[in-house]
């Protein structure tokens, strides 16, 4: 399992060199030798996993295909809603978080063939960027043990460098897909708001949430976001766009794409090798035909100011029973970040709403009034030591949470689509990661420059050693 992708095991599959139940009994056995020390899983569904393999069996052997996805081992971020299995949305209640249908994205995938394997681990309530969680145990970086995997997506990152699962999928409000991504050396994107519904899994800031895959390769998520896109009565904020065959246009060269290096905030107080990694990985864009070239965007400080604003009024409000009556069953950390939101006023609130909206306006217009996409760094710094990000105050600990998501948040707060892609390691093992952010809706813009960087540089082959 450690060197399939979704794509190579699917053809494998196709063409039955290999089995779903051989599959996945190869992936429940990995899990269960090495996640005592990744704890990546909150909960491993092994029944439920090998009778929808024994199903999508039958169904090849009576000459049966759901596409590329049948067969296929993952998982997801425990607080999307699995018929069957509880969600605790990272907290110390087993069945925190419940809703009327399962997860729609989940759904989706089930019904393209794929095999869930459980629910993984995550930052409490998605409210963190390191992956520490005082009740189900600190998700390990699988390169680098002792470090931080990201947050709060963890598990699904983790579960996916670590070869436990092909694809995984997770949620982003502030950078919880793409920061564990780049922590954990594998592909995050995070759609263009509205392209995936969020129907099913539990909001934190219904504004600013973003579902979407981890994977190992652009090539795979290209696969997943074509799966579970497109519009969903069940939620008001999806849209009635058509969904592109994304894994259809990867190919296609990239020469004449203008790729923006956005240099401005973005490269400002950023560790040297991750600086060096980013621009490296602009240079083989660059060597690829497209045209890329620095500019300056318009200063996200002030999005990113108004955004915290939203998004600790809009968590606060939705876990308000929580935080009132029973704050001593929340991390030092989290409690206080949920606290603070409680005292945000109506009228901050909408004038933020306000001001987000024209800062948007204004952002897009000129960042790609003469680019396709822009490159910039998604971490300031390769995988944090965990006990290092932990120490102090919780007001310490939440001004380090903001500094290491200080360059992904502005992407929630525009809605633009953004994909994490690894582009090297740091002296010591740790891996580096640049993201490619496009116009809205423009995700295959962002997968043809990633996919075609990805197969240009060839880091896709390193593996963690695990075994």
């Amino acid at each position: 399992m450690a060197d399939w992708t979704i794509a190579t095991l699917s053809r494998a599959i196709t063409a039955r060199q290999v089995s779903p139940v051989e599959v996945t009994r190869e992936c429940l056995a990995r899990v269960g030798k090495l996640d005592p020390t990744i704890r990546s899983f909150i909960t491993v569904d092994a029944d439920g996993a090998l009778s929808a393999a024994r199903e999508l069996e039958a169904e090849l052997g009576a000459g049966l295909s759901r596409g590329p996805l049948h067969g296929i081992p993952v998982a997801y971020k425990d607080l999307f809603c699995v018929g069957g299995l509880p969600t605790s949305c990272g907290t110390k209640t087993r069945d925190y978080f419940a809703a009327d249908r399962e997860c729609t994205a989940v759904g989706r995938l089930r019904d393209a063939g794929a095999v869930t394997l459980g629910k993984l681990n995550m930052t409490e309530l998605a409210l963190g960027p390191f992956g520490d969680n005082p009740h189900h145990g600190d998700v390990q970086n699988p390169w680098k043990r002792g470090h931080a995997a990201g947050g709060s997506s963890s598990g699904s990152a983790a579960a996916v460098a670590a070869g436990f699962v092909v694809g995984a999928l997770g949620s982003d409000t502030g950078g919880s897909i793409r920061l564990p991504a780049a922590c954990c050396g594998v592909v995050g994107l995070k759609p263009t708001y509205g392209r995936v519904s969020r129907a099913g899994a539990m909001p934190l800031s219904w504004s600013m949430d973003h579902l979407g895959p981890l994977t190992r390769t652009v090539m795979d998520a290209a696969l997943l976001l074509g799966a579970i896109a497109g519009y969903d009565a069940l939620d008001a904020t999806s849209s009635r766009r058509g969904v592109p065959y994304y894994e259809r246009v990867l190919d296609t060269p990239v020469e004449g794409l203008r790729v923006g290096l956005a240099e401005n905030y973005y490269f400002e107080g950023l560790d040297a090798e991750m600086a060096a990694g980013v621009r490296a990985a602009a240079k083989v864009l660059e060597d690829l035909g497209a045209e890329v070239a620095p500019v300056r965007v318009p200063d996200p400080a002030p999005l990113v100011e108004v955004c915290n604003v939203v998004t600790r009024a809009e968590s606060a409000a939705i876990h308000a029973k929580l935080v009132r009556e029973r704050p001593h069953e929340l991390g030092p950390a989290v409690r206080a970040r949920l606290e603070v939101g409680l005292h945000v006023s109506a009228h901050d609130y909408l004038q933020a709403l306000r001001l987000r909206a024209r800062y948007t306006r204004e952002f897009v217009a000129r960042a790609f009034a003469e680019a396709d996409a822009l490159v910039v760094p998604v971490i300031p710094e390769p995988a944090p030591v965990l006990d290092a990000v932990k120490a102090g105050t919780p007001e310490e600990v939440v001004g380090r949470m903001g500094r290491f998501s200080r360059l992904t948040r502005p992407f929630n707060g525009l809605g633009l689509p953004a994909v994490s892609v690894p582009c090297g390691f740091s002296r010591d093992g740790r891996p580096l990661a640049f993201q490619v952010v496009g116009r809205p809706f423009d995700e295959a813009t962002t997968l043809r420059l990633g996919h075609a960087y990805e197969r240009a540089a060839g880091w896709v082959a390193r593996r963690p050693a695990l075994d």
